[in-house]
């Protein structure tokens, strides 16, 4: 039976070549977007005419009720998870601390960390061998910041990732014993639009001196770390936090 996976913010950059290689990998794909409805509908069409199985759902990470609704859009598509990757995430433009406000702050958490932990949550309730799951892999995607802290720019990105860090460790250890194995994935500076987003569209090209391999990495390099730890070569690997980031 061919085996189903959920990725969040699957439209475009890491997402969208995670959401490519786990249809060639033969997965069933159940993918959310948030507002890029024709890109993501584009991508899920592309794929469906190759004679893949994928579904592309609106969602909204930082409301729980629209989370539980994307877990129920993919039961109904697809009848089972085998695997979370957890990639949506926000930032916002290069600030300071000294300058932000708590609406900044509650919009970068509330997206990156509590929408984590409730997909989370939802993976877990359908994969638990507890409760008559088959078991699974749940991918968190960190960020080199949380190492680096991201001084000048996004340190609030930088602290929600370090979240994500600690609430990888927990949770491998907490259902490690349902048929559950928790790692994440840490990229560094990958050629994506969310530099844009922050203001800054050519930051890879400042900062790319600082990196030992000299260069920003590349989506399809993210998306193969992730779905390694999601495969069964990676069956005894849990806890783990893998860095993709050019020797940073």
């Amino acid at each position: 039976m061919r085996k189903v996976i959920l990725i969040t913010g699957g439209s475009r950059g890491i997402g969208a070549a995670t959401v490519r290689l786990a249809a060639e990998q033969g997965y069933a794909v159940c993918f959310s977007y948030h507002s890029q409805q024709a890109t993501a509908e584009s991508l899920a069409q592309e794929l469906n005419t190759q004679g893949k199985e994928v579904i592309a759902v609106q969602a909204d990470l930082s409301q729980e009720a629209s989370i539980c609704q994307l877990f129920k859009a993919c039961d109904q598509a697809f009848g089972r998870l085998d695997a979370l990757v957890n990639n949506a995430g926000i930032l916002e433009q290069q600030m300071r601390v000294q300058t932000m406000d708590a609406a900044r702050l509650q919009r970068i958490f509330t997206t990156n960390v509590i929408g984590s932990i409730l997909c989370a949550r939802e993976a877990i309730k359908r994969m638990s061998t507890e409760q008559g799951g088959q078991g699974g892999s749940i991918v968190n995607l960190s960020s080199v910041a949380a190492r680096l802290g991201a001084p000048f720019e996004y340190v609030d990105y930088a602290a929600s990732k370090g979240a994500i860090d600690s609430f990888t460790l927990g949770l491998a250890k907490e259902v490690a014993s349902l048929g559950i194995r928790v790692n994440a994935v840490r990229p560094g500076i990958i050629h994506t639009e969310i530099h844009a987003s922050g203001g800054e569209p050519n930051r890879i090209e400042r900062l790319k001196s600082a990196i030992p391999m000299q260069r920003g990495g590349y989506p399809e390099e993210v998306a193969s770390a992730i779905l390694w730890l999601t495969s069964e070569q990676a069956s005894y690997t849990s806890g783990a936090i893998l860095d993709v980031a050019g020797g940073r």
